[in-house]
């Protein structure tokens, strides 16, 4: 995010405004978890409009041909966002959901394990991405994307999220590829 924007993020009360729709549910989806909601900034017009414009200021010189959007709220966020820059949008989702040929990737959660799949047609070589989700947390379902982008022969340009849980460290799984998280919290917040 452009610093001029990044004021106009934090000085304006459009950060707050947002911050302030998002809901803490505690114990879920299991106890000891608190879950950050984005629910209500989904019903909310204006918030809604707020994130994506701090989202798509972010990918404006970025060199970016297609948003992929990580299944379920990714998609909400990765098609707005897609449609507002005028390129295409990609869905990476859970096995046997996509109807083609596919790319697979199994990755390890800190409580399992997950798979997840991109059309084999998806990316063209060369091409760069914005992988978009609603929240960053460990970083294991970010950068199994990527694999995914990768394995395409495109280039991730970039990683964009509304929400980051930063005692999670999901970041140090990303590598050097720039991030834009608007919302970020720490450990109990």
């Amino acid at each position: 995010m452009s610093d001029k924007y990044q004021d106009l993020w934090h000085g304006s009360g459009r950060r707050q405004y947002v911050d302030g729709l998002i809901r803490n549910v505690p114990d879920f989806p299991e106890p000891g978890i608190l879950f950050k909601d984005i629910s209500p900034l989904l019903g909310d017009a204006k918030a809604f409009q707020i994130v994506l414009d701090a989202l798509a200021e972010s990918m404006w010189a970025g060199g970016i041909d297609a948003v992929v959007g990580i299944e379920s709220r990714g998609f909400i966020f990765g098609a707005a966002l897609a449609s507002r820059l005028g390129i295409g949008f990609v869905p990476v989702r859970k096995p046997g959901k996509l109807p083609a040929a596919v790319d697979r990737v199994s990755y390890t959660l800190e409580y399992g394990s997950n798979t997840l799949e991109m059309h084999k047609d998806a990316l063209r070589k060369g091409m760069g991405v914005a992988i978009v989700d609603d929240l960053l947390a460990t970083g294991g379902t970010a950068a199994a994307t990527a694999q995914l982008v990768g394995n395409q022969g495109a280039k991730v340009k970039l990683y964009a999220f509304v929400v980051e849980l930063s005692f999670l460290k999901g970041r140090e799984k990303l590598g050097d590829v720039p991030i834009v998280s608007l919302l970020e919290y720490g450990a109990g917040e």
